[in-house]
């Protein structure tokens, strides 16, 4: 079989079309030129590639002088982006290279062009390290690549310990392609990461978070998770979720099972390709239980557990630079994750505030996940996905009967009592205990009554 009708048959093939232009071309003009990395890998595996890179004898200038649109966002390593369309989206070209030495962890000071055997050397990992012409439909293997993908075996090119001296973030790619694509991690490439995983700590937090960006939404989470742990890599990089590890769960699904197995379950129960706020979340929810932790009479108890864990998971994102939009969702719902267990018995006023916020429906995916991690117990889920669909009483989110500018009416000037007011007169409209403006103007002046000082 031609590793091109190993892919499934998708729009991406305007993309590969693409690929195979740009090598064409390349190709036509005298220079060698190859698809390289991880396109390849994913070809190999029957996947459709994200992205398709191109490796090639061609230096910077003359693939410049071969195509129309161009960038050149790393000619001093070779690599020149040439411009497609929207549909096609770009392709990375890098010139035959061999790396100098990496003094900064991150980027080689110096490179040498050479030819595809030495570019392989230079790679992360030999599924990564794997070339193929298109032209011939011939995969090109100078590190085993191919080999390791039949075994089911993550192992670095060379020597483990150099590949990730050269970049400390590859700690923990190796985790992550791992999980990603079931693979074992072959033992000295596992070893290298045992006695290295201290020094993630050289690696930019934005790096890391990029990282965890690709592996918590993916399918394989939990098991990404597992590694990281297993490599000594969530000690380093998410000491709070190591600290979950031994602290006991209440009605535990797992005989015996800790806090950490919990949390993997909830990983495992979360539904498709969740967001990524919706999955740290997921990670972090119950990162606050080992600091509440108290027993007493042979009971345990955990009071005060989801406040605490919001603040440290809004610590984490800040700590990873993560925007201000996904720091409060992540915050928000590791903060409600156990609001709807007793969504059945809510004031109605309470019931649809919770149900009228943005974040609902990850609440309510978090809070499956979290259910069926626990007791299997879905009756408040089931309840709340039926209020969203069904609400027979009246809008969830009706438009409001009293505003800061009626109370402003009122003569009330702006201050703490603001707030007192308009939340009383809402919970009384969502409660249903009053109907129009009057009946809302009424309770507002019978609330500040209670406020003569206001």
């Amino acid at each position: 079989m031609k590793v091109l009708d190993r892919i499934p048959e998708t729009p991406g093939d305007l993309r590969r079309k693409f690929a195979h232009d740009v090598v064409r071309r390349l190709h036509d003009n005298g220079h060698k030129a190859l698809m390289a990395g991880g396109c390849v890998r994913d070809m190999l595996l029957g996947k459709l590639p994200n992205d398709y890179d191109v490796a090639t004898s061609a230096l910077p200038d003359q693939v410049r002088a071969l195509f129309r649109r161009t960038l050149a966002v790393g000619a001093s390593f070779g690599v020149i982006i040439v411009q497609g369309t929207p549909e096609t989206g770009d392709i990375e070209v890098a010139t035959f290279r061999s790396d100098g030495e990496y003094l900064d962890g991150r980027r080689p000071e110096t490179v040498r062009f050479s030819d595809p055997a030495e570019d392989a050397q230079r790679r992360d990992f030999t599924i990564n390290g794997l070339f193929y012409d298109p032209i011939e439909d011939q995969v090109v293997d100078y590190v085993g690549g191919q080999a390791d993908l039949r075994d089911g075996l993550l192992r670095a090119i060379g020597n483990p310990h150099d590949r990730f001296t050269e970049d400390k973030l590859r700690l923990l790619r190796a985790v992550r392609f791992a999980a990603k694509f079931g693979l074992r991690i072959e033992p000295a490439t596992g070893e290298a990461i045992r006695a290295m995983a201290h020094s993630i700590h050289v690696v930019s937090a934005e790096r890391i978070a990029q990282e965890m960006r690709k592996m918590l939404p993916h399918a394989s989470r939990a098991e990404g998770m597992r590694m990281m742990r297993q490599s000594r890599l969530l000690a380093e990089i998410l000491p709070e979720v190591e600290a979950t590890i031994g602290v006991p769960q209440d009605k535990p699904v797992l005989p015996g099972g800790d806090l950490w197995q919990h949390t993997l379950k909830v990983l495992e129960n979360l539904p498709g390709e969740p967001d990524f706020p919706l999955a740290l979340a997921a990670l972090l929810h119950d990162v606050g239980k080992p600091g509440c932790l108290r027993e007493e009479g042979g009971r345990r108890s955990f009071i005060g557990h989801e406040a605490a864990g919001a603040t440290m998971a809004e610590a984490i994102c800040r700590r990873w630079k993560l925007s201000n939009d996904e720091t409060e969702r992540v915050g928000w719902l590791v903060r409600h994750h156990q609001y709807l267990g007793s969504a059945t018995s809510l004031r109605e006023s309470k019931l649809k505030k919770i149900m009228a916020h943005p974040g609902i429906g990850e609440l309510i995916d978090l809070h499956e996940a979290d259910a069926l991690a626990t007791d299997g117990d879905l009756t408040q889920v089931d309840y709340c996905r039926h209020y969203l669909k069904d609400q027979p009483q009246g809008p969830i989110d009706p438009p409001l009967l009293f505003t800061g500018h009626d109370l402003a009416r009122l003569g009330v000037k702006p201050g703490p009592i603001f707030k007192t007011v308009l939340d009383r007169v809402r919970e009384a409209q969502l409660d249903r205990e009053i109907h129009d403006k009057a009946a809302a103007t009424e309770l507002a002046r019978a609330v500040l009554a209670e406020f003569p000082q206001a």
